[in-house]
């Protein structure tokens, strides 16, 4: 038993929309939006797959409003980003498309294409993801110093440290874009985003082009504070990715094709022969999980692991500081990972983090902790606790790297639920 599948590739919108009714499912790529227009029209719609990792053409807050489904597949092409950024990273600090074109047109300028080492370098990821997770593995073995930013807390690990944005534009040789488009990243690569950085640095994007203001990464190329930038994404780009810009050239854009330390590439960091094919069986992989459950994943799973103990104390930094000096703990500004392999390998992590005596992060918690449980189907066992009268507060929070939600205990502690994309806990 299985679903009854209908390809189109070439349809209106419109034509769709027209249709839309008698499915219950749509595996889509990013041709056009699904609005809330075409959410109405979707009666009898259970899931939305998008083979790919964003879902920022879907209204999702609709979509889940309906009890719909939203799937994306950011496994099945980090490896890809991953290796694509590494590409773009090396070429630049070692100026490889210039010296190729170089010595095409007849010359052999030594000098003029002596590159830089990446060694001693420290990289700065801004989206600790699947993509910026997946680009710090294959800086393992350049001896760098690897740091991540995320809006999320506890994401940090063997690869790379997690600390503030601040202290990332201190330190950073190198950023590498990795982040979503949301209303918070939209534009956020601009002229004082760049100026806050203290040092010159070399900027990769293979995340989303409206992230960043053209104009002001032209101005910081010209000015020397960005050494180099590969952009495999562009502001310009039309929301399906498949073509820029119609008519006259934008300034900005022109400055970069004329620049021999801007390396372009249209959009393919995750678009390898195998992320083709990876891609189309995460997705396969998660709508089978739901509608088409094994023996083994049958029964609902509920806590399938303890994420980390969250707890106030009077001067956390202080108390971080002690762990680390009288007890040995690798210790960060968030406290320490515990990292360990289960029985099949795969890395486990436990988050151990003290927090000031104000902060509201265990909000609405009546105690002065929180806890946090890794689950196998955030979605499936919300539905069943809210069938069993457990309070629930807000909404899913999703990202590349998982989906959270929270509740309360009968004593109002607050419970945080993480369907993490750790295989340990599936």
């Amino acid at each position: 038993m299985g679903f009854e599948n209908h390809q189109d590739f070439t349809s209106s919108k419109e034509a769709i929309e027209a249709r839309i009714r008698d499915y219950q499912g749509i595996v889509i790529r990013s041709r056009f939006k699904i609005d809330k227009t075409f959410l109405d029209k979707a009666t009898n719609l259970e899931f939305i797959a998008r083979v790919g990792a964003g879902l920022e053409s879907i209204d999702c807050d609709y979509a889940l409003s309906k009890n719909i489904h939203l799937l994306a597949a950011p496994e099945g092409n980090r490896n890809a980003v991953g290796e694509h950024a590494l590409g773009m990273l090396l070429s630049l600090m070692n100026k490889l498309n210039q010296a190729n074109q170089s010595v095409k047109s007849g010359n052999w300028l030594r000098e003029g294409h002596r590159g830089y080492e990446l060694e001693g370098k420290t990289v700065g990821i801004i989206g600790y993801g699947n993509m910026g997770k997946s680009f710090a593995k294959k800086l393992r073995g350049f001896d760098v110093n690897v740091l991540c930013y995320d809006i999320l807390p506890f994401v940090g690990d063997q690869n790379a440290k997690q600390v503030s944005l601040e202290e990332l534009q201190l330190k950073a040789d190198v950023l590498s874009l990795h982040t979503p488009w949301t209303s918070e990243t939209d534009k956020m690569v601009n002229e004082a985003f760049i100026n806050a950085f203290a040092k010159p640095f070399w900027f990769l994007n293979t995340a989303r082009g409206r992230s960043v203001v053209t104009a002001d990464l032209v101005r910081a190329l010209h000015s020397g504070k960005i050494l180099g930038a590969g952009l495999d994404v562009l502001e310009y780009e039309k929301l399906s990715f498949e073509k820029l810009f119609e008519g006259e050239k934008p300034e900005a854009f022109t400055a970069l094709l004329a620049a021999e330390n801007v390396l372009l590439s249209p959009h393919i960091a995750g678009w390898t022969f195998e992320s083709h094919e990876k891609l189309a069986q995460v997705i396969v992989d998660k709508i089978k999980a739901i509608f088409f459950p094994t023996e083994e994943t049958a029964e609902l799973k509920r806590v399938t692991g303890i994420g980390g103990i969250f707890f106030k104390s009077k001067d956390s930094k202080k108390l971080v500081e002690w762990y680390g000096k009288h007890l040995g703990l690798k210790t960060d500004q968030y406290g320490s990972t515990f990292w360990w392999k289960d029985n099949e390998g795969n890395d486990c992590s436990t988050q151990w983090s003290p927090f000031a005596a104000d902060t509201t992060y265990f909000s609405p918690s009546e105690k002065p902790f929180m806890q946090n449980f890794r689950v196998a189907d955030l979605e499936g066992l919300l539905v069943k606790l809210k069938e069993e009268g457990v309070t629930i507060v807000g909404d899913i929070a999703t990202y590349d790297y998982g989906k959270f939600a929270w509740i309360l205990d009968p004593e109002g502690n607050k419970i945080e639920l993480w369907e993490s994309n750790d295989k340990a806990f599936l």
